[in-house]
Order: C-alpha cells, then structure tokens, then sequence
C-alpha cells in the first residue's frame, strides 16, 4: 500500500505513478478510513517537503502505522532540497529505502511560479526517476537517494521550526469577488479549517500549508496577503 498526501497534486500523482509500475495501490492518507496495513505488506509513503521538513499530517499519519513490513519506503516530493527530514522519518517509521523527486514548485505564498518549460522539464525527469524508483522496490533494494542539499541539518531544525511556528497563519487568507461559492477549497482542505459561511469562505486556525485552497480554486478568488494577486495558480492536473 502507497499511502500519500498532496496538496496540489505533485505527490498524488507520484504516487499513483509508482503504484501503477508496482502493482499495487496509492491511498490518500488524510482519506483512508479502511483497515490499517498488515505485517508482511509493502509499505510506502510519498509527501511533499514543506520547509525541509515533512508535512505535520504525514507525521501523525505514520506514527500511527504498526504494522512491520516486508519492505518500506518513502519519497518526498520537493523543489530542490529534502534537509534531513528523511532522516528524522526513519526515527518514526522503519523505511528500508528513501527519496526525493524535484517538482515544481506551487508555493505561490512565498514566491513566483515556474516557467512552463521549467515545469514540463521537471516532470519529464521525474517520470524518467520514477521508472527506476519503481523497478528498485519492485526488487526490494535498500538505496537512498535524497537530496539533502547544504546546510541540510540547520534547514530541517531551526528554519523548519521557524516555519511552523511562524509561517502557518490562516490570517492572510482572504476571498475576492470572483468567489462563487463552489465550496471547492472547504472540500480540497485537509485540515478541514475551512468553512462556507453566507457562501463564503471562512478560515479556522488549523492550516498544513499545502496551498490547495489558493491554487485550486476554480476562479483564482482566493489570495494570501498582497504577493498573491500578481502571481499565477499551479496544480499538477494543467500539466500532466
């Protein structure tokens, strides 16, 4: 079983691809309601890096898991840097083998989005990583191959921390009129903080930092602070 967590799609997808090369199955984690695994099953975890760090969900998530695979593994989705956060998943849960993709980058938050050319680059590489990644479990190597970038220990410590102490804040989000009330981002958001009050959005204070709600909204009616609204939107479906 391939659990996963994906805001805008980069993880979804690989993990739906890894499950396809493998035979096996890709559950979203914030959605499975079913059995938990069985000792003996093959496990993995496919998340995205937020800060050098994994996502507070994917944590809880795995330090729930009990079972004792025959094999495990993780793959991190990031923009470039992993940190040392496969380091700190193996102190959770036993992973015999860890990686991490570069995708494009959907922190329209904190920064501008990919040329087009730079995201259909990405994802030609990562399919291409993919094929080997899915060959490796299928044969059950232990490998480890994560970028773990410089300066990898302070980036998953302190900036991390840093981030989610500070950076996690539902205060800067606010809906435009071109809102119209689909409801999409109350349905998208795994924290389930988001409510439609008189049709409108309304945030709670739980938040994962995934940018669902900003980058999938159906009329980009969604912004964060003033950087936002000169910026695009990005989920993985417009590229795939």
């Amino acid at each position: 079983m391939i659990y996963y967590f994906s805001g805008t799609g980069n993880s979804k997808w690989v993990a739906e691809q890894l499950a396809a090369k493998t035979g096996d199955s890709a559950v979203n984690m914030m959605l499975n309601r079913g059995p938990q695994p069985t000792n003996e099953q093959v496990i993995g975890l496919v998340f995205p890096i937020h800060a050098w760090g994994a996502p507070e969900p994917v944590l809880e998530f795995t330090r729930k898991l009990s079972a004792k695979p025959a094999f495990s593994f993780a793959v991190c989705t990031c923009g470039l840097e992993a940190g040392t956060t496969m380091e700190k998943m193996r102190r959770v849960y036993p992973l015999d083998s860890v990686y991490s993709i570069e995708m494009p980058n959907n922190y329209v938050i904190g920064s501008e989005l990919e040329s087009v050319e730079s995201i259909l680059r990405k994802v030609t590489k990562a399919k291409e990583q993919l094929d080997v990644i899915a060959a490796q479990i299928s044969a059950r190597e232990p490998v480890s191959d994560v970028n773990t970038g410089s300066a990898a220990w302070l980036k998953s410590s302190l900036i991390n921390f840093g981030f989610n102490m500070a950076s996690c804040s539902t205060k800067p989000f606010y809906v435009t009129e071109k809102c119209i009330s689909c409801g999409q981002c109350a349905r998208d958001c795994p924290a389930q903080t988001i409510r439609m009050v008189a049709g409108k959005p309304t945030w709670g204070k739980k938040c994962y930092m995934c940018t669902a709600c900003i980058n999938l909204c159906p009329t980009q009616a969604i912004e964060y602070g003033k950087g936002t609204a000169a910026r695009g939107r990005y989920s993985f479906v417009d590229v795939a």
